[in-house]
């Protein structure tokens, strides 16, 4: 039976092993909460408590964790995948990261005999758990000839970049890059229309289906209607992947006055203590208004 490993079983994780294990492999996971694993497997695969353990049985491993500092305790922690993986085995990172971490990633592990795939991911938990979510990847050829088949499993589209880590985690970081503008401004023509009266449902009917929808303001503004910020993306999920963004431009001393802004409009929501909540939750700045579901402005 195909085998592969996953470390990081939160909601884009789980969906993934789940689809790579209806898809014919079975599945060798692990994950930092209590249980998960255990969960997991229970409807089919095997847990194991650390990425070591995943690591010597599989091939390719797979890591969907939160940032650059979780990866690294995943690969050189206590009980860290690295020093387990075989020669030649795969290592494919799924996390937002800094471009040039990733670059500088790939070289350590190449230098142990460890190939690395740069191969973060888009679509959110319900495309990672039917198999539709989108890989934006770069590596090394002889990494894709021992991977590709895994990644062609586990995503609808898989974009192969380059042949060097780097261009997939800079394709990822400009994509949030309008994700989070595009968040931001969603909820600032929401906040708009409340402060001015209008309908909330029927500015939202009207604008998806006109020239100023885009596919954050139809997806997030239904949240704020309903008025749950139960987070599926956290509004510190931009505080970080915008900063992340600005920290690429700076080094090239490159402008990003929208990028800037909108970061700024997370930076205030997380502080005024909405970081766990929902990324719509950047609504909640704007003074002045009474949000659907809320009896207070």
């Amino acid at each position: 039976m195909k085998k592969a490993g996953l470390i990081g079983l939160g909601a884009m994780g789980a969906g993934i092993a789940a689809t790579l294990r209806d898809r014919g492999y079975e599945m060798h996971v692990c994950d930092a909460r209590p249980g998960a694993a255990l969960r997991f497997a229970e409807a089919g695969g095997v847990a194991w408590a650390t990425p070591a353990q995943v690591a010597a049985a599989c091939e390719v491993v797979i890591s969907v964790v939160v940032n650059a500092a979780q990866t690294e305790a995943v690969l050189f922690g206590e009980g860290g995948a690295a020093a387990a993986m075989q020669p030649g085995s795969v290592f494919v990172m799924c996390s937002t990261v800094d471009p040039h971490w990733s670059i500088a990633l790939e070289e350590r592990l190449n230098a142990i005999g460890i190939q690395y795939i740069d191969a973060p991911i888009s679509g959110g938990a319900a495309k990672a758990a039917s198999g539709q979510m989108t890989v934006m990847s770069s590596a090394r050829p002889e990494a894709y000839a021992r991977a590709d088949a895994v990644l062609d499993a586990m995503a609808g589209k898989v974009y192969r970049l380059g042949e060097r880590a780097g261009a997939g985690s800079k394709v990822k970081i400009i994509n949030q890059l309008l994700a989070g503008v595009h968040i931001a401004a969603a909820a600032e023509a929401m906040a708009l229309g409340l402060r001015e009266g209008v309908a909330p449902e029927a500015l939202y009917e009207v604008i998806t289906h006109s020239a100023g929808n885009s596919w954050m303001f139809e997806n997030r503004m239904a949240h704020v209607l309903a008025g749950d910020y139960t987070p599926l993306s956290a509004v510190d999920i931009f505080v970080k992947d915008l900063g992340l963004v600005l920290d690429t431009a700076r080094a090239s001393k490159f402008p990003l006055p929208l990028a800037s802004t909108a970061h700024q409009m997370f930076m205030q929501a997380s502080s005024a203590g909405f970081a766990r909540e929902d990324d719509s939750a950047v609504i909640k700045i704007f003074p002045g208004i009474e949000l659907p579901g809320s009896s207070s402005s």
